[in-house]
Protein backbone atom coordinates (compact mmCIF):
# COMPACT_ATOMS: atom_id res chain seq x y z
CA UNK A 1 0.00 0.00 0.00
CA UNK A 2 0.95 3.44 -0.72
CA UNK A 3 1.81 5.42 2.01
CA UNK A 4 2.91 8.46 1.21
CA UNK A 5 -0.26 10.07 0.28
CA UNK A 6 -1.67 9.68 4.24
CA UNK A 7 1.83 11.73 5.66
CA UNK A 8 1.54 14.43 2.63
CA UNK A 9 -2.32 15.05 4.37
CA UNK A 10 -1.11 14.85 7.58
CA UNK A 11 1.58 17.60 7.05
CA UNK A 12 -0.49 19.21 4.60
CA UNK A 13 -2.76 19.55 7.95
CA UNK A 14 0.09 20.89 9.75
CA UNK A 15 0.11 17.85 11.97
CA UNK A 16 3.35 16.21 13.58
CA UNK A 17 5.22 13.77 10.22
CA UNK A 18 7.33 12.02 12.25
CA UNK A 19 4.26 10.60 14.19
CA UNK A 20 2.94 9.79 10.97
CA UNK A 21 5.96 8.01 9.76
CA UNK A 22 6.14 6.33 12.91
CA UNK A 23 2.16 5.20 13.13
CA UNK A 24 2.78 3.80 9.48
CA UNK A 25 6.15 2.49 10.00
CA UNK A 26 8.17 4.90 7.46
CA UNK A 27 11.59 6.27 8.26
CA UNK A 28 11.18 10.52 7.64
CA UNK A 29 14.31 10.26 5.28
CA UNK A 30 12.27 7.79 3.20
CA UNK A 31 9.19 10.46 3.50
CA UNK A 32 11.76 13.54 2.55
CA UNK A 33 13.20 11.68 -0.35
CA UNK A 34 9.78 10.92 -1.65
CA UNK A 35 8.96 14.89 -1.60
CA UNK A 36 11.88 15.54 -3.00
CA UNK A 37 11.27 13.20 -6.27
CA UNK A 38 13.98 10.64 -5.44
CA UNK A 39 13.43 7.02 -4.85
CA UNK A 40 14.15 5.41 -1.40
CA UNK A 41 16.91 2.70 -1.16
CA UNK A 42 13.73 1.02 0.74
CA UNK A 43 11.23 1.69 -2.66
CA UNK A 44 14.59 0.36 -4.54
CA UNK A 45 14.55 -2.75 -3.01
CA UNK A 46 10.98 -3.67 -3.04
CA UNK A 47 11.02 -2.77 -6.72
CA UNK A 48 14.14 -5.58 -7.08
CA UNK A 49 12.32 -7.77 -5.12
CA UNK A 50 8.95 -7.74 -6.98
CA UNK A 51 10.99 -7.94 -9.69
CA UNK A 52 12.57 -11.25 -8.57
CA UNK A 53 8.97 -12.50 -7.01
CA UNK A 54 7.27 -12.50 -10.70
CA UNK A 55 10.20 -14.14 -11.89
CA UNK A 56 9.91 -16.71 -9.41
CA UNK A 57 6.18 -16.94 -9.76
CA UNK A 58 6.10 -16.87 -13.65
CA UNK A 59 8.58 -19.71 -13.13
CA UNK A 60 6.50 -22.25 -11.64
CA UNK A 61 3.56 -21.14 -13.71
CA UNK A 62 1.60 -19.04 -11.49
CA UNK A 63 1.42 -21.80 -8.83
CA UNK A 64 4.01 -20.74 -6.29
CA UNK A 65 2.40 -18.58 -2.99
CA UNK A 66 4.38 -16.64 -0.60
CA UNK A 67 5.91 -19.48 1.45
CA UNK A 68 7.52 -21.33 -1.64
CA UNK A 69 8.75 -18.05 -2.83
CA UNK A 70 10.25 -17.41 -0.44
CA UNK A 71 12.10 -20.50 0.08
CA UNK A 72 13.36 -19.99 -3.76
CA UNK A 73 14.90 -16.52 -3.03
CA UNK A 74 16.05 -17.62 0.41
CA UNK A 75 17.97 -20.89 -1.53
CA UNK A 76 19.34 -18.00 -4.14
CA UNK A 77 20.91 -15.59 -1.24
CA UNK A 78 18.28 -13.26 -1.08
CA UNK A 79 17.02 -12.64 2.60
CA UNK A 80 13.61 -11.08 2.78
CA UNK A 81 10.93 -11.80 5.56
CA UNK A 82 8.35 -14.21 4.01
CA UNK A 83 5.64 -11.33 5.14
CA UNK A 84 7.62 -8.74 3.34
CA UNK A 85 7.45 -10.83 0.21
CA UNK A 86 3.81 -11.72 0.86
CA UNK A 87 2.77 -7.99 1.19
CA UNK A 88 4.84 -7.03 -2.77
CA UNK A 89 2.70 -10.10 -4.22
CA UNK A 90 -0.29 -8.49 -3.07
CA UNK A 91 0.83 -4.97 -4.24
CA UNK A 92 2.24 -6.59 -7.86
CA UNK A 93 -1.71 -8.68 -8.12
CA UNK A 94 0.48 -12.11 -7.87
CA UNK A 95 -1.29 -14.79 -5.95
CA UNK A 96 -0.39 -18.86 -5.66
CA UNK A 97 -2.62 -21.42 -6.19
CA UNK A 98 -3.07 -24.93 -4.33
CA UNK A 99 -4.67 -27.50 -5.27
CA UNK A 100 -9.00 -27.81 -3.90
CA UNK A 101 -9.40 -30.79 -1.94
CA UNK A 102 -11.86 -32.97 -3.43
CA UNK A 103 -13.96 -35.65 -2.29
CA UNK A 104 -16.37 -38.14 -4.41
CA UNK A 105 -19.86 -38.14 -3.01
CA UNK A 106 -21.98 -39.44 -6.26
CA UNK A 107 -20.87 -42.35 -8.13
CA UNK A 108 -23.49 -42.87 -10.76
CA UNK A 109 -24.34 -47.25 -10.26
CA UNK A 110 -24.46 -48.44 -13.81
CA UNK A 111 -26.78 -51.85 -12.70
CA UNK A 112 -29.35 -49.18 -11.59
CA UNK A 113 -33.21 -49.44 -13.30
CA UNK A 114 -33.90 -46.12 -15.35
CA UNK A 115 -36.70 -44.02 -13.59
CA UNK A 116 -39.15 -41.51 -15.38
CA UNK A 117 -38.28 -38.10 -15.25
CA UNK A 118 -41.60 -36.92 -13.47
CA UNK A 119 -40.39 -32.81 -13.29
CA UNK A 120 -39.54 -32.84 -17.01
CA UNK A 121 -36.30 -30.85 -16.41
CA UNK A 122 -38.74 -27.95 -15.25
CA UNK A 123 -36.47 -26.49 -12.63
CA UNK A 124 -38.39 -23.64 -12.92
CA UNK A 125 -38.99 -20.87 -9.90
CA UNK A 126 -42.94 -21.06 -9.65
CA UNK A 127 -44.64 -19.49 -6.26
CA UNK A 128 -47.53 -20.89 -7.34
CA UNK A 129 -46.39 -24.04 -7.17
CA UNK A 130 -44.61 -24.33 -3.41
CA UNK A 131 -44.15 -27.87 -1.94
CA UNK A 132 -44.74 -29.80 -5.14
CA UNK A 133 -41.34 -30.31 -6.40
CA UNK A 134 -38.50 -30.69 -3.85
CA UNK A 135 -35.29 -31.71 -5.25
CA UNK A 136 -32.18 -33.29 -3.30
CA UNK A 137 -28.93 -33.81 -2.84
CA UNK A 138 -25.63 -34.40 -0.52
CA UNK A 139 -22.64 -32.64 -0.23
CA UNK A 140 -19.38 -33.01 2.32
CA UNK A 141 -17.77 -30.76 4.59
CA UNK A 142 -13.91 -31.09 5.56
CA UNK A 143 -13.59 -30.39 9.45
CA UNK A 144 -11.18 -30.90 11.76
CA UNK A 145 -12.81 -34.35 12.72
CA UNK A 146 -12.95 -35.44 8.99
CA UNK A 147 -15.61 -35.60 6.39
CA UNK A 148 -19.03 -33.98 7.62
CA UNK A 149 -21.89 -34.77 5.16
CA UNK A 150 -24.88 -32.45 4.62
CA UNK A 151 -28.27 -33.84 2.59
CA UNK A 152 -30.25 -30.90 1.72
CA UNK A 153 -33.74 -30.78 0.55
CA UNK A 154 -34.87 -27.96 -1.66
CA UNK A 155 -38.21 -26.30 -2.91
CA UNK A 156 -37.79 -25.97 -6.55
CA UNK A 157 -40.68 -23.62 -7.02
CA UNK A 158 -38.93 -21.30 -4.01
CA UNK A 159 -35.21 -22.19 -4.31
CA UNK A 160 -35.89 -22.55 0.26
CA UNK A 161 -33.93 -25.16 2.11
CA UNK A 162 -36.89 -27.06 3.75
CA UNK A 163 -35.18 -29.76 5.23
CA UNK A 164 -31.92 -31.05 5.97
CA UNK A 165 -29.44 -33.42 7.77
CA UNK A 166 -25.51 -34.05 8.91
CA UNK A 167 -24.02 -37.31 9.64
CA UNK A 168 -20.64 -39.04 9.15
CA UNK A 169 -21.32 -41.38 6.53
CA UNK A 170 -23.24 -41.34 3.53
CA UNK A 171 -25.91 -43.82 4.39
CA UNK A 172 -29.31 -44.40 3.25
CA UNK A 173 -30.12 -42.77 6.88
CA UNK A 174 -28.53 -39.82 6.23
CA UNK A 175 -31.08 -38.97 2.91
CA UNK A 176 -33.77 -40.55 4.91
CA UNK A 177 -33.58 -37.88 7.83
CA UNK A 178 -33.29 -34.73 5.85
CA UNK A 179 -36.25 -35.68 4.04
CA UNK A 180 -38.75 -36.49 7.23
CA UNK A 181 -37.09 -33.00 8.45
CA UNK A 182 -38.82 -31.67 5.49
CA UNK A 183 -41.69 -33.45 5.89
CA UNK A 184 -42.00 -32.07 9.55
CA UNK A 185 -41.00 -29.03 8.40
CA UNK A 186 -43.32 -28.25 5.49
CA UNK A 187 -46.98 -31.02 5.75
CA UNK A 188 -46.83 -31.05 1.88
CA UNK A 189 -50.09 -32.31 0.27
CA UNK A 190 -49.89 -35.93 -0.95
CA UNK A 191 -48.31 -35.85 -4.49
CA UNK A 192 -45.03 -34.29 -3.81
CA UNK A 193 -42.10 -34.91 -6.03
CA UNK A 194 -38.76 -35.30 -5.07
CA UNK A 195 -36.05 -35.30 -7.26
CA UNK A 196 -32.39 -36.70 -6.88
CA UNK A 197 -29.77 -38.16 -8.98
CA UNK A 198 -28.99 -41.69 -9.23
CA UNK A 199 -25.85 -41.34 -7.12
CA UNK A 200 -24.83 -44.64 -5.13
CA UNK A 201 -22.13 -43.99 -2.39
CA UNK A 202 -20.25 -47.29 -3.03
CA UNK A 203 -22.67 -48.80 -0.38
CA UNK A 204 -26.17 -50.75 -1.22
CA UNK A 205 -29.03 -48.41 -1.87
CA UNK A 206 -31.82 -49.53 1.21
CA UNK A 207 -35.42 -49.09 1.30
CA UNK A 208 -36.77 -46.06 3.63
CA UNK A 209 -38.97 -47.71 6.46
CA UNK A 210 -40.06 -44.26 7.63
CA UNK A 211 -40.87 -42.34 4.01
CA UNK A 212 -44.03 -41.41 3.24
CA UNK A 213 -46.37 -43.28 1.26
CA UNK A 214 -47.76 -40.33 -0.89
CA UNK A 215 -44.30 -39.56 -1.53
CA UNK A 216 -43.38 -39.87 -5.28
CA UNK A 217 -39.63 -40.46 -5.37
CA UNK A 218 -37.71 -40.01 -8.66
CA UNK A 219 -34.19 -41.33 -9.13
CA UNK A 220 -33.07 -39.30 -12.42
Amino acid sequence: MNVYPFIEAEQAGKHNVERACELLQLSRSAYYQHARGEQSTRDRVDAQLTEQIIAVHTASNGTYGAPRIHAELAAAGHRHGRKRIARRMRVAGVAGKSPRRWKTTTIPDPNAGSRPDLVERDFAVDPGAIDTRWCGDITYINTWEGWLYLATVIDLASRRVVGWAVADHLKTDLVDAALTDALARRRPADGLIFHSDRGCQAMPAKPSQSRRTDLLLEQQ
